[in-house]
């Protein structure tokens, strides 16, 4: 599928800030699911951009504005064609059985040691693991189709409200609430899965809902976050706890790190007051 997209975030401050500095992640990845085709980043007041990929290879715009500005505009537009079928298509499965000697491998656990350790954010606590205790791997026929009912488990033992949490909620906060956003949820997911050893991260992206008439997704979900989790002998997976489904074309991957932190669309310091921040995110397919 063809998908356009047109992103636009806008500081509004009461009085002149100087000394903007700033990191914008907000290009779309090329992978086995998905290819970038366009891509373009204009910023207001004008500035010179700097790009780069950073540890995890999501590419970044970096750009300063030493002079006093009132308003700073970032507008990317995008077009992504993203494939029409099943994600994992054709990669190889296994047995449980060697799904967890893969896991407890020495070389496998080194690889992917960012993605299984926890962070602030995907902190192990007790209620954690009483929460993770509900499904051991023994009751599922493998990981693949333990991360399935993991996923569906948070959907529904979890109500989405965008009032209850913020970008600096933790999974123990979200898991006394049992509400929250996107963030949470992927959040909850990639502890639980890191709490047994599966590498798991977290997602910032796009998710198309156009054509959608009910359900828990909705138009303020165009910005969206969900979960990849690598299951030992298949590879990295996508999953969306909070609509619970498997990553397919209505999902565009912006990039991907350990969590929220690694992968903020947008950040950056200034000199001067406080002001207020505007997104707007429009989303749409387009005919082939």
């Amino acid at each position: 599928m063809k998908i356009q997209i047109n992103h636009t975030t806008t500081y509004s401050y009461p009085e002149p800030v100087t000394d903007s500095v700033n990191e914008i992640r907000l290009t779309p990845r090329t992978n086995y699911r998905q290819s970038c085709y366009h891509h373009e980043v204009e910023v207001s007041p004008a500035a010179n951009l700097l790009t780069y990929e950073d540890f995890f290879g999501n590419r970044v715009h970096a750009y300063s504005v030493n002079k006093p500005h009132t308003e700073m505009v970032i507008h990317t537009k995008a077009t992504v064609v993203t494939l029409d079928k099943a994600q994992g298509t054709d990669l190889p499965r296994t047995s449980l059985e060697e799904q967890v000697k893969l896991l407890n491998d020495e070389k496998f656990q080194n690889r992917y040691i960012e993605f299984i350790l926890p962070t602030r954010y995907t902190e192990v606590t007790p209620e954690l693991v009483e929460f993770a205790s509900q499904y051991p791997f023994s009751e599922a026929e493998d990981m693949y189709e333990w991360i399935l009912k993991l996923s569906s488990t948070i959907y529904e033992q979890f109500t989405y409200d965008p009032e209850a949490t913020s970008v600096n909620t933790t999974v123990k906060k979200a898991l006394k609430l049992k509400r929250g956003v996107c963030q949470d949820y992927a959040h909850l997911m990639i502890a639980v899965c890191r709490s047994v050893g599966l590498p798991s991260r977290y997602v910032s992206g796009y998710h198309f809902v156009g054509d959608l008439q009910s359900s828990n997704a909705n138009f303020e979900q165009a910005s969206h976050a969900w979960v990849e989790t690598h299951i030992p002998g298949t590879g990295w997976l996508g999953f969306d706890p909070t609509n619970n489904v498997e990553v397919n074309w209505r999902y565009i991957k912006l990039g991907h790190g350990r969590d929220y932190k690694d992968i903020v669309p947008v950040k950056g310091v200034y000199r001067g007051g406080a002001g207020t921040l505007t997104v707007k995110v429009d989303v749409r397919k387009l005919d082939n």
